[in-house]
């Protein structure tokens, strides 16, 4: 049977109550049940607004805090960049699919990694540690290969879209922008 979405409540003084166990949590406590991915909503106590998306992001913001960041500046520049921009739907989708992809791609060698040397969670730890340091590189050159790949598609996809939407509007003038030579009236031969 399956259990419905556990519900935690935040209250004005910040606790977050566990409707399920009626025990106030921390936000350890939730990093702890996304990590055994069950499933939660967040809501304001007061409002019964979702604050799900906020509470992940200040998870996200102690974890980057807190040890190795995952995300250099520069990515997180780029990403505030998109915000506002007519492409933020799409980076999110695109986002979004390749972390699904990538998440695949570890449990389907972690799969594989326990079908070869069974429950030993130890054992598989370790040596999942020793393949990631020899194999490292490779996976990073692979992943670099795959980002260079995902990048081409992404501008590609891009110019598809404004060429597109430079036919749409071929009778339009648009200041800033002259008209492509094959639209352009011919000009009289004197």
């Amino acid at each position: 049977m399956v259990e419905p979405t556990r519900l935690i409540k935040k209250y004005p003084n910040r606790r977050l109550y566990d409707t399920r166990t009626s025990t106030y949590i921390t936000l350890t406590d939730v990093k702890e049940l996304v990590l055994k991915h069950e499933e939660f909503r967040v809501v304001d106590a007061k409002t019964g607004d979702d604050l799900t998306r906020s509470i992940l992001l200040q998870i996200i913001l102690e974890e980057e805090a807190g040890g190795a960041p995952m995300f250099t500046s520069d990515l997180l520049a780029q990403m505030i960049r998109f915000y506002g921009n007519a492409m933020q739907g799409m980076m999110g989708q695109y986002l979004e699919n390749n972390v699904t992809a990538f998440a695949d791609m570890q449990k389907k060698l972690q799969d594989q990694a326990k079908h070869l040397y069974g429950d030993n969670a130890n054992m598989s730890k370790d040596l999942w540690a020793q393949f990631l340091n020899f194999q490292g590189p490779a996976m990073q050159s692979m992943m670099g290969t795959y980002v260079e790949q995902s990048q081409k598609m992404f501008h590609q996809m891009q110019e598809n879209i404004q060429e597109q939407t430079r036919k749409m509007f071929i009778g339009f003038p648009i200041p800033g922008h002259a008209a492509p030579e094959a639209d352009r009236p011919a000009e009289k031969k004197k």
